[in-house]
């Protein structure tokens, strides 16, 4: 084995529905891809991301409240997309992706254009918070 096969990371294998659901979870959050590909190489604040900030750095296409940004954080984090980040003090207001949540913006290179199906899916998993 050579020095570069073991410095590279190996590739989770996720369970298909996990894949499926965060893909669709993505795909119909409220956030442009450049706030996820952002997250790739660097933790992003709520504040960054709601009101005009967000609209103005090209993370969301119309301004959302700060309450509308937590809420979408918060369902991305429980399909296992984002974490959020900590520091010396604790936990903090900003968030960054998840190995899955890396995978699933470096795998997908085309915009998601989510369907009637993912949307109603998307909604129905939030609302009843199913696990698949």
């Amino acid at each position: 084995m050579s020095i570069a096969e073991s410095d590279s990371p190996k590739k989770v294998i996720y369970p298909r529905k996990t894949v499926e659901r965060a893909k669709v979870a993505l795909a119909c959050s409220p956030f442009q891809r450049h706030l996820f590909e952002t997250m790739c190489y660097q933790s992003v604040s709520t504040n960054a991301i709601a009101n005009v900030s967000g609209t103005q750095q090209g993370y969301t296409k119309r301004p959302l409240s700060e309450l509308a940004v937590e809420n979408a954080l918060m369902w991305l984090i429980q399909v296992g997309v984002l974490r959020r980040e900590v520091d010396g003090q604790g936990i903090t207001d900003s968030f960054r992706l998840t190995p899955l949540g890396r995978q699933l913006v470096e795998e997908t290179q085309e915009s998601w254009n989510p369907t009637r199906r993912d949307r109603l899916s998307n909604m129905l998993n939030r609302w009843l918070r199913l696990p698949f």
